[in-house]
């Protein structure tokens, strides 16, 4: 594990704060929610919201890492041909291998963070309509 995200480069330690971030916002808020006596559910539901949006900006983060690593790959392939040195398919499968791991992380980051706001929100929501019934 600590391989891979040596492998993935610099930004897979901006990607782990934003993990970090966007799951204790997400956490934060849903517990601020689920505790509060007047449920504003529009109020709570859009801060959760903004926990999903940092899990994009994770995923972004992800890809921008990932065609970054992709310029700096290509950027050595051709200063090796123009030098003459031949270039073994094997090397430049590594290097897409190697960008991928940002995209994943950010992708994982994304998935993780919709998971936490759908069921955030699905607990508001029936913590709404309790309070409503009752």
């Amino acid at each position: 594990m600590k391989d891979l995200f040596l492998m993935g480069g610099p930004f897979m330690s901006a990607l782990t704060i934003l993990l970090v971030i966007t799951t204790a916002w997400i956490f934060y808020h849903f517990i601020v929610a689920y505790n509060s006596k007047s449920t504003d559910k529009t109020v709570f539901l859009r801060k959760l919201g903004y926990g999903r949006m940092m899990g994009l900006f994770s995923l972004t983060t992800g890809v921008l890492g990932q065609m970054i690593g992709f310029s700096g790959m290509f950027s050595i392939i051709q200063a090796n041909t123009e030098q003459g040195l031949e270039i073994r398919p094997e090397i430049v499968f590594e290097g897409i291998r190697a960008t991928m791991i940002c995209t994943i992380y950010g992708i994982l980051i994304y998935l993780l963070s919709l998971l936490l706001w759908f069921i955030a929100s699905i607990l508001i929501e029936k913590k709404q309509t309790k309070q409503v019934s009752v």
